[in-house]
């Protein structure tokens, strides 16, 4: 049976990625800080889809962690044939209003992470010839206003370039391109004012994103946007100066 690992699985995307890849059929291996979490969910995986459902807490924002989880995906002994790098938070602050320390700990879980899971999962993916690596991405990649923008256009253009690596390999990166997802990511009180700052509309669900990302892992694509409304304003946004996102701030 197959294995994939998602980060961030605790709650929002993650959540949502578990589930519908354990409902596939795929054992899961859950990685968050919260072993408590991990371990609800990860009982509840087993009961309602038979498969099975390891716990493995780890804090990506720390060398060990990630030490942690990329051991677990180099195991030779027990496969892993999907990672999805999924795990981020928002600061919810102007750079000028934020701590160094909190500035390097969003890079670490959203950019080091994601690179060193993704590096130990290439290898071990391409030595057994098939695997599929997912990072999560965000709409803001195309914006030019936040270190949190900076980190998920990062995000982007590595999926891309690590996808032409792999060619003939039999591994495949896909980069996931969501809009603004209902999920606790916006319920700290620095970001709880984006419920109310955009209208229904512009809101997905994670069940959504997550159905048309492995949609499109399946299809191989390289970039999956979820929706056909942030598709097209993924276009537009490409072809806005920068000038225009900057002017406007961020703060996610």
């Amino acid at each position: 049976m197959a294995t994939a690992l998602v980060t961030g699985a605790s709650a929002g995307l993650g959540e949502e990625f578990a589930w519908q890849l354990a409902t596939a059929g795929h054992d899961v291996v859950l990685v968050a800080r919260s072993a408590d979490r991990l371990s609800e969910l990860a009982d509840v995986i087993r009961s309602a889809t038979g498969v099975g459902a390891e716990v493995l807490p780890a804090d990506l924002s720390t060398q060990t962690g990630r030490d942690i989880v990329e051991a677990r995906i180099a195991d030779a002994d027990r496969p892993v044939s999907m990672v999805v790098n999924n795990a981020g938070f928002g600061l919810g602050e102007g750079f000028l209003d934020t701590t160094w320390e909190a500035e390097r700990a969003v890079l670490d879980v959203m950019v080091t992470a994601t690179l060193q899971l993704s590096h130990a999962a290439a290898k071990a993916m391409a030595t057994r010839g098939h695997g599929a690596i997912v990072n999560i991405s965000s709409i803001a990649a195309y914006l030019a206003n936040s270190t949190y923008a900076a980190h998920k256009r990062w995000i982007l253009d590595f999926t891309e370039g690590l996808a032409g690596d792999l060619k003939g390999t039999g591994v495949t990166a896909t980069a996931v391109v969501p809009g603004l997802v209902r999920t606790e990511f916006h319920d700290s009180e620095s970001l709880e004012h984006m419920k109310s700052d955009y209208p229904n509309v512009a809101w997905l669900t994670a069940d959504t994103v997550v159905t048309a990302a492995l949609a499109g892992v399946r299809r191989k694509q390289v970039v999956v946007t979820p929706s056909a409304r942030y598709f097209a304003a993924s276009g537009l946004l490409r072809l806005m100066p920068k000038s225009v996102t900057r002017a406007r701030g961020g703060r996610p």
